[in-house]
């Protein structure tokens, strides 16, 4: 999405459409955690980690687009959180920094993504030992989410492509409107 879907990200009936709160309520964010919101648009998700997380936390915002990071700093700015890092990630490298992330987030992004396998190698080496992968995707099996179909996923396989690369799935929770949440852990050999 280029900067001119940037309202479709903060339109206002996104939260009765996604439960955003829910989603991170379901997850589990904890205080003081380093957590990587990656393909963080304009912030979105961003704003409601970094107040999760609190002072002693850090969020690193990861976007490909030097425009919604500019946006982003703007909407962290009006909330007054500075506990965030806006990161300009590549297609292929989030750009995070090895062994420090307990939490990756994708949301609504990784069916984006032009080399999964590369991305999906740093994320994992930007992760803690015990650091957890979560993606949130439209069901792929509900044919009345009114996406698009290639912007939606199916857990079977979203498993399929995650797992090969070191990675193994934890849970999947379903009480969200229209996305699945999928979480995985890092494989440690």
């Amino acid at each position: 999405m280029g900067m001119g879907g940037a309202p479709w990200l903060v339109r206002p009936e996104r939260a009765a459409e996604e439960a955003p709160d829910a989603a991170l309520d379901a997850i589990g964010v904890a205080r003081g955690a380093i957590v990587a919101d990656i393909g963080a648009g304009v912030g979105y998700f961003t704003w409601r980690l970094a107040e999760r997380v609190g002072q002693a936390g850090k969020v690193y915002a990861v976007d490909v687009q030097q425009g919604m990071l500019d946006q982003l700093r703007k909407n962290m700015a009006a909330r007054k959180l500075a506990n965030y890092e806006a990161v300009l990630g590549a297609d292929d490298d989030p750009h995070l920094l090895a062994g420090r992330v307990d939490l990756a987030l994708l949301v609504d992004v990784y069916h984006e993504f032009s080399k999964p396998q590369a991305m999906l190698d740093h994320i994992r080496a930007s992760l803690k030992s015990d650091g957890r992968l979560v993606l949130v995707e439209y069901r792929k099996e509900d044919p009345n989410v009114p996406i698009r179909p290639e912007h939606k996923m199916t857990v079977a396989g979203v498993k399929a492509e995650v797992e090969p690369e070191g990675f193994r799935l934890d849970k999947t929770i379903e009480t969200l409107p229209r996305q699945h949440i999928i979480i995985f852990r890092k494989n440690v050999m």
